[in-house]
């Protein structure tokens, strides 16, 4: 009953256990909301402690992808899946392939793409075995790699963080931390850099690091002291729960924003935010131009469509943080209510009819 408590108290519709030994998969698929459209969200390769690690991520990251969709004003409900494996010594075409027949099962209430560990040429796989797939590469017609648009919304992100909290668009001299150099980190750094924003950054791979350095000029920090950098702005861009009870005293910062899913690592680090007076940018409004880019491959991929419609993700923030304003609530839980409003008057809709 512990599952169902789970998935009741988070608002789930469907969790799939996916297992096919020959093909080394064991796979969870996690659909939360399908109110506004198919679920759409990444499938996430990764060495999890445990199997309730990973449920316990995939159960978060798919309600995050409910709201994102939501307060994105995208046709599409909340999705994600995780494969226990790692992503960086155990991926085949028979495992993805093996993937792509448990999506195809589920007749299009899911829809996957690349996330954490995945890539567009895992995606090609999973192609093989059904249509509900996104992330392809530009000759397939699809979008290809989703994080160069991720990262541009997040840079437009922390554009409007800097109005709200600096007084100012321009990001010129504004000094960013960012935790994490994968492609998002990589992709923000280089916005950050072009705008003349000083750039600490941080990463676990060493080389990730010394390359953004040497590419971009910026200043590399040990993963372990990025907490503690003096900026402006603090912009997670690795794996989630990177705020927490232990991390949140040693920021200094006047604004968190970055690309990383389920930055919270619970809700009263939403609350310890606030009483620092620290502005925070909700992650599923903030992170969102991924997701967008994968839903413009739907009806054919155009890249100025996506980047248009990620270029909505600054005044989305900035309508959130007016409500935060008005109604004296963290801008967390302000972006919940905006996706919460958006997703029930569509269900009310549906029950009229």
């Amino acid at each position: 009953m512990g599952l169902f408590d789970d998935m009741k108290g988070l608002g789930h519709e469907q969790v799939a256990f996916c297992s096919d030994p020959a093909a080394g998969l064991r796979a969870i698929i996690a659909i939360h909301d399908t109110t506004l459209g198919p679920s759409l969200g990444g499938v996430r390769m990764w060495s999890y402690p445990s199997d309730a690690d990973a449920l316990a991520d995939v159960l978060r990251l798919s309600r995050g992808m409910s709201y994102k969709a939501a307060v994105a004003g995208l046709n599409l409900g909340g999705g994600k899946a995780v494969i226990l494996s790692d992503g960086k010594t155990e991926k085949t075409e028979a495992l993805f392939r093996a993937f792509g027949r448990f999506v195809e099962s589920l007749g299009g209430r899911y829809i996957t793409a690349e996330d954490v560990g995945t890539s567009v040429q895992d995606m090609e796989w999973v192609s093989a075995e059904t249509n509900h797939v996104t992330g392809l590469s530009k000759v397939r017609g699809g979008g290809g790699d989703p994080s160069p648009i991720t990262a541009y919304g997040v840079y437009k992100g922390i554009k409007a963080c800097a109005k709200e909290r600096l007084g100012s668009k321009d990001l010129e001299g504004v000094r960013v931390a960012i935790q994490g150099l994968g492609k998002v980190g990589y992709y923000l750094a280089r916005h950050l850099v072009e705008e003349k924003a000083v750039v600490v950054a941080c990463d676990i791979d060493r080389d990730k690091a010394r390359r953004a350095g040497t590419d971009l000029r910026i200043e590399v920090a040990p993963p372990d002291e990025i907490f503690d950098v003096d900026c402006d702005v603090f912009a997670p861009c690795a794996l989630g729960g990177a705020l927490s009870e232990e991390t949140i005293p040693r920021l200094r910062c006047k604004i968190v924003a970055g690309g990383a899913n389920n930055q919270l690592k619970t809700e009263t680090d939403g609350l310890a935010l606030e009483r620092r007076g620290i502005l925070y940018a909700p992650d599923f409004v903030i992170n969102a131009g991924g997701l967008i880019n994968v839903y413009c491959e739907i009806d054919g991929y155009n890249q100025e469509r996506a980047l248009r419609m990620a270029d909505q993700i600054c005044p989305n923030l900035l309508k959130i943080f007016d409500i935060a304003r008005r109604e004296t609530i963290p801008t967390y839980r302000a972006a919940e209510i905006l996706a919460e409003r958006r997703i029930e008057s569509v269900r009310g809709l549906r029950r009229v009819v």
